[in-house]
């Protein structure tokens, strides 16, 4: 059994900053018993130290640094392996997280770890709309750390093409993967951050973040499997976030708009310009110049969303302990809130 999650609980509570616990074979310098009593203890001890509860070994580190602030939070980023999810990763770790990096490509998602840091990371291989996945995917984080701080709900997919024309299953692919997959992150992962701040006696406030799109506020001609199923995150943000207050969670989405480097733009066989160019979307169009240049004109900015710009709207939420059910536009003026 483990004592992980009670544990990072506790700490939680009694040191009032994040905390990582992780397990380890290494030897404590204290002992704790199972019911975790006088774990206030390790306020006076100089950490990171081993501890151990009923004989398991747990590894305890936490920073001094104020409540809201990111560092030392622990995080997963689904979808985490490449595009905004590798840019969110690496911005968590160089800001002094531990990150989860869960994707459906896991040798992707080794190989990002490895990048950035075993120490500071640790790979999962998730098929977020499979229930059993997600499950399993809660269940390493659980045994690995204990419990986390941040979800960042980033994994998503596009399939463009006009309604008269998309057959069911792309339809059907950008629901499951942008809409239910975030009802599965939320239903498991939340539960985990529910009991953690049971265990910490509400002395811990948690974010659930969905990366969700512009195209979550507005419409989007021949995509419109993708802006629905992104419309229909707002809702569930709106509607989770009423009910995980009482737990502690803030639910919040962060809506980008278009990210021009990364593979779902850029791609040369599958990226978007090349599927707008194919289907007609960019009246016109005989290039994917032509189509970049259409995207970039109706942006204020004049150019795309960056993994900084959405990296400083993360920031923002998990620092802003007064929000929730929010979806926060980062899109340059192209789409402003009213």
């Amino acid at each position: 059994m483990s004592h992980a999650p009670a544990l990072r609980g506790l700490l939680l509570k009694t040191l009032g900053r994040p905390v990582i616990v992780r397990a380890t074979d290494g030897a404590p310098v204290l002992d704790l018993p199972a019911d975790l009593s006088g774990a206030e203890a390790l306020v006076d001890l100089e950490l990171p130290a081993v501890v151990a509860v009923d004989g398991h070994s747990y590894e305890v580190s936490t920073t001094s640094r104020s409540e809201r602030e990111i560092s030392g939070r622990v995080a997963v980023v689904t979808g985490g392996a490449q595009g905004f999810g590798a840019e969110i990763a690496k911005g968590l770790v160089d800001q002094g997280c531990f990150v989860y990096i869960a994707d459906l490509n896991g040798d992707g998602a080794a190989a990002k770890s490895a990048e950035l840091g075993s120490d500071v990371t640790h790979p999962i291989t998730v098929n977020v709309a499979d229930e059993d996945s997600v499950a399993a995917m809660a269940a390493e984080i659980e045994r690995v750390t204990g419990g986390l701080d941040l979800v960042v709900s980033n994994a998503g997919i596009v399939r463009a093409g006009s309604v008269l024309e998309q057959d069911l299953g792309a339809f059907q692919l950008s629901t499951d993967i942008n809409y239910v997959a975030f009802f599965l992150v939320t239903k498991h992962l939340g539960g985990l951050l529910a009991r953690q701040h049971e265990t910490s006696g509400g002395a811990w406030l948690t974010d659930i973040i969905q990366i969700n799109s512009k195209s979550g506020l507005v419409g989007s001609n021949k995509n419109a499997a993708y802006a629905g199923s992104k419309f229909g995150g707002i809702g569930l943000v709106q509607s989770f976030a009423l009910e995980m207050v009482e737990h502690g969670v803030k639910v919040n989405a962060i809506c980008p708009g278009n990210f021009y480097d990364g593979p779902l733009w850029s791609d040369p066989v599958k990226g978007l310009f090349v599927q707008y160019l194919e289907s007609g979307k960019v009246p016109g169009a005989r290039t994917v110049a032509d189509v970049k240049e259409f995207y970039e004109s109706k942006v204020p900015m004049r150019r795309g969303a960056t993994g900084v710009d959405v990296l400083r709207a993360i920031y923002y939420i998990v620092e802003q302990a007064y929000e929730t059910g929010q979806a926060l536009p980062v899109t340059g003026g192209q789409v402003m809130m009213n």
